[in-house]
């Protein structure tokens, strides 16, 4: 592609504004994000436009790691590893409270494609960049 950009670029691009999508949507409005996210959020407790804004936080910071990986390609490895992280630990929490019945059983369904999806393909995108000669 021109201008040194490659299809990872495009594709780190695309999620990370959708990561920055979500966390600026918490971070500004909370309330609304709780309710209209297709996600069963309330499932999991009440609001708290606090703990809403917090993870917003660390959302709005996963998409600077992915746009920072996406047009830093020799920051991918680096950037990608810390995606990682978060949504590993995102994943295992929603694991951890489905299986211990805090939710129920649907959400192993409702929580497939936002939460563990990524969770389960940026690890090995990790490991690829990391060993990545690049």
């Amino acid at each position: 592609m021109k201008g040194g950009a490659d299809a990872w670029t495009w594709v780190l691009a695309i999620f990370g504004a959708g990561n920055l999508a979500n966390g600026v949507w918490m971070l500004v409005d909370p309330a609304g994000w709780y309710v209209n996210l297709p996600a069963a959020v309330p499932d999991f407790g009440p609001l708290n436009e606090h703990f809403v804004r917090d993870i917003g936080a660390a959302y709005t910071m996963t998409a600077v790691g992915l746009l920072w990986a996406a047009f830093v390609p020799a920051s991918r490895a680096f950037a990608i590893g810390l995606v990682a992280v978060f949504y590993g630990l995102h994943a295992v929490g929603h694991v951890y409270d489905t299986a211990r019945g805090l939710v129920g059983p649907e959400h192993w369904g409702i929580d497939f494609v936002p939460i563990y999806v990524p969770a389960i393909l940026l690890v090995p995108l990790w490991l690829w960049f990391a060993r990545s000669p690049r």
